[in-house]
């Protein structure tokens, strides 16, 4: 710990006299990395790298893992020369994305965290990199970022010469499906975790998307255009909206919401503003559960309220070319199959293929809780790609798991967004700080009962809502602003 001291009022004061100065300061400590001896790992780079565009000076260390004998993991350590919060935030991924994920990096950085990501052990969204490797569908499923966690941690510590004081993760869908697999399989990596919109159910999302795509590629009259898909959305919300007692365009609840889309079905031909009967099966097909034969688990559609984020096929194009993806190069190696040779049955061949290695549904937090991890989870209502009914589902079999809910809302809790899409946008308030809430948490023993989300139009905020630990919503008080968060207060159902 004196150590540590001594290393950031050294960098402090340097910041102090001058850029030149501190920059001879992280040379010398860069180059203290470079000598990091990591097992099954080589440092390709360790180089200071001068502020510019917002981010501070800081040591860019690249390295690649090769903890099996057909592994090349990339990954990227960025380590600020001064203002170190002393922790460590590493950042996840998305759908098959073989890259390393900078933004997200950037945005920590400039917070002054120590931070890191990887590519997972392939290059490019596709994950034709599959076909004749296990060894990489492993490190894409959950060794990558382990391999990552572990070396980052050694990398921080011969920078700084000291460990990180709190390490978290902060990922969203594929990133959020990283973040659940470190906490069911990893509880000592980090303190705290960040799971938005978790991809946990892989297999079962990929099935629904392509079953679904398969039934429109073949049946166009049954495909749901713009139009309707409107019309719709817009029958939803005028039939749920106001059940949490304000008329605002949101539904606060989708899974309170029981609108029937057949009473959208035409009554004549030539009718405007319906929908057709084909049309009409098509979109209880998207709300509806799909039975997954293996572990009698129904695998969730999607929720009232994301009609806007429909295509004409259903799911979303990034979900079909993800589920495309995991029956073509994983589960039948076969880099010809569509789309039209999908069968119920291969829901459970998908599920034998994966064994665990990329689903992330193992309800026992029981270790990650008693070490004294903390993790808070998000989803949109709203999101097309990825059922919302992933996280609600899942978030109950961990309270089942473990005794209830009470047992469990000490360490683990999940927020959902009413309007959101997927990791954002959407007509909903869909900006908020998970980052800060978790410090909290973690850091002081402050869990988060309501975080505040807002929305803004062309850069200015119009609205502001509480999101409550579910299955807690917001309600209004009847009297306030409903624009505004104080107005509304957490309640059960």
């Amino acid at each position: 710990m004196i150590r540590v001291l001594t290393v950031g009022v050294l960098l402090l004061a340097a910041f102090e006299v001058g850029t030149p100065s501190v920059r001879a300061v992280d040379d010398e400590a860069c180059a203290r990395v470079s000598a990091v001896r990591l097992p099954n790992a080589t440092i390709s780079r360790a180089e200071t790298v001068p502020a510019r565009d917002a981010l501070p000076l800081h040591c860019r260390v690249s390295a690649t893992l090769k903890p099996s004998s057909d592994s090349d993991i990339k990954v990227e350590v960025w380590l600020p020369a001064a203002g170190w919060n002393q922790k460590y935030l590493a950042v996840g991924n998305g759908a098959f994305n073989g890259s390393v994920n900078t933004n997200a990096m950037a945005v920590a950085l400039a917070r002054g965290y120590a931070t890191s990501s990887t590519d997972t052990g392939h290059s490019g969204g596709s994950a034709s990199f599959a076909l004749g490797h296990p060894e990489k569908v492993v490190d894409f499923g959950w060794r990558a970022v382990h391999e990552m966690t572990v070396a980052a941690k050694q990398i921080v510590r011969s920078y700084y010469a000291a460990p990180p004081r709190f390490s978290y993760w902060n990922g969203c869908s594929a990133g959020g499906r990283q973040a659940m697999k470190e906490a069911q399989r990893f509880p000592d990596d980090y303190d705290g975790i960040i799971a938005g919109a978790p991809g946990l159910d892989w297999t079962g999302r990929a099935a629904q998307a392509v079953r679904v795509a398969k039934f429109l590629e073949a049946n166009e009259v049954a495909r749901l255009a713009a139009p309707q898909r409107e019309a719709l959305h817009r029958a939803v919300v005028f039939a749920c909206d106001t059940l949490d007692g304000v008329k605002d365009g949101l539904i606060e609840n989708p899974e309170r919401c029981r609108f029937d889309p057949g009473a959208l079905e035409c009554k004549a031909d030539g009718e405007r503003g319906c929908l057709t009967a084909p049309q009409v099966a098509t979109a209880k097909m998207l709300y509806a559960p799909l039975s997954n034969t293996v572990t009698g688990r129904a695998i969730p559609g999607l929720a009232r309220g994301s009609e806007l984020g429909w295509t004409d096929l259903g799911w979303t194009a990034s979900a079909r070319a993800t589920g495309l993806d995991q029956f073509r190069y994983i589960v039948f190696a076969d880099a010809g199959w569509d789309v039209q040779r999908f069968e119920p049955e291969d829901i459970a061949r998908a599920e034998k293929a994966d064994e665990g290695t990329i689903n992330a549904l193992d309800a026992n937090l029981k270790p990650f809780i008693a070490r004294g991890g903390k993790l808070l989870q998000y989803h949109g209502w709203s999101d097309p790609q990825i059922s919302p009914g992933n996280s609600t589902q899942y978030y109950r079999r961990v309270a089942e798991t473990l005794g209830g809910l009470t047992r469990i809302h000490g360490s683990y809790r999940l927020f959902m967004a009413p309007g959101m899409g997927h990791c954002g946008g959407g007509d909903g308030p869909n900006t908020f700080d998970a980052v800060a809430a978790l410090e909290q948490w973690v850091e002081h023993g402050t869990a988060p009962d309501r975080i505040i989300a807002s929305h803004a139009t062309n850069g200015v905020v119009d609205r502001t809502r509480p999101l409550c630990p579910y299955p807690q919503t917001a309600v209004f008080d009847g009297v306030g602003n409903a624009d505004q968060a104080v107005s509304f207060v957490c309640k059960a159902f």
